[in-house]
Parts: C-alpha cells; structure tokens; sequence
C-alpha cells in the first residue's frame, strides 16, 4: 500500500507508554518512506513494524522524531543524511531486516543522538566483531540489541580498532568500506 497523504492523515497516532505521541504505520504493506511531511512533525514516534520497506531514507526534516520502529521489513540499504532530516533520533529498531556488511551501518553513525539501536536478525549481526564494531562506530550508543553497552566492551572496542592517538586503525577502516553490492552506488 502507498504511504499516501490520505493514509497518514487516517492513521492513529497516540501517546504511548513512554508519554511520546507516536504514529501507527504497521502491517500496510508499506514499500517506501514518502510524504511524511504531512504529519506536521507532531510525532516523537514512528512505527514502521511488518511493512515492505527496504529503503532507510527519504525523510523530509522531523526535528520532533525521536524513535523508529521498523522491525520485520526487508531494509537493506540506509541513505546518507538521516542526521540532516531527523536530527533528534535516539532510538532505531532494525530488528528483522536485511542488512548485510557492517560498512552499511555507516550511515548511522552520523547521527550523534542515537543511544538505542537493534539489529537483532539482520546478517550484520551474525559478523565477526560485529558487537565491539558497533559500540567502537557509536561511542554515544547505550544499549545495542536490548541489552546495555558495558565500559569493559567500550575498552575492548577501542583496543581492538583504535590507532594509539585514537584515529581509526586499518582493520575498521577495512571493515567500513565493505558495503553491500545493492549500496554501491547509492547516497
């Protein structure tokens, strides 16, 4: 189904348990992230649960939006920029999609806010190092898959691919440029 105009002025939108006024967009089969201007940026939340996405992108600006939910879509590519539209995002559920390299995740990591972040059930997770990759790329980063980020596993991530003056060492630079074929050319 088409993110249409008329489909988001229908949708429910509520207070949640958290006290966020959030949109309710799951199970519409959605394909693509479209004309959420029409919201007015009046939500803090987004929920994007069992729709047919794939793309990561196309937000316009929503300084209000703090969280999306996006489980069980078939996401695997994230478009450059997100921090220039969505600003204040401290929360992205990624469970159950298809992302593959953690060179896919970069994206990501310009958005300086975010503190909660799941990619349970996605390839990247089943990646070696991926757990210490992602605590190294996101320093702000509080839990990663629903359980909290330790300082030991902060220490062991930067041991691991840190320079001794803190520059990226070569082995995640390595792993950063590894991007899925379908993202090559994208951004």
């Amino acid at each position: 189904m088409k993110l249409t105009a008329d489909l988001l002025s229908d949708s429910i939108s509520h207070i949640n348990p958290l006290g966020d006024r959030e949109l309710i967009l799951r199970d519409l089969k959605i394909p693509v992230i479209e004309n959420l201007g029409v919201t007015k940026d009046l939500n803090d939340a987004i929920d994007f649960t069992n729709n047919d996405l794939r793309v990561l992108g196309n937000f316009p600006r929503l300084n209000r939006l703090q969280s999306l939910l996006l489980n069980n879509n078939r996401i695997s590519k994230i478009e450059s920029g997100l921090e220039t539209y969505v600003p204040n995002l401290h929360t992205i559920i990624l469970t159950n999609n298809l992302i593959n390299e953690l060179g896919d995740l970069e994206p990501l990591t310009k958005l300086k806010k975010l503190t909660h972040l799941s990619l349970l059930d996605n390839p990247v997770a089943k990646k070696q190092h991926y757990r210490l990759y992602v605590i190294y790329k996101f320093p702000q980063l509080r839990v990663l898959d629903f359980n909290k980020v330790k300082l030991a596993e902060k220490n062991q991530a930067t041991a691991l691919f840190s320079e001794e003056n803190g520059a990226d060492n070569d082995f995640v630079k390595s792993i950063t440029e590894n991007k899925s074929k379908s993202n090559e050319f994208a951004s």
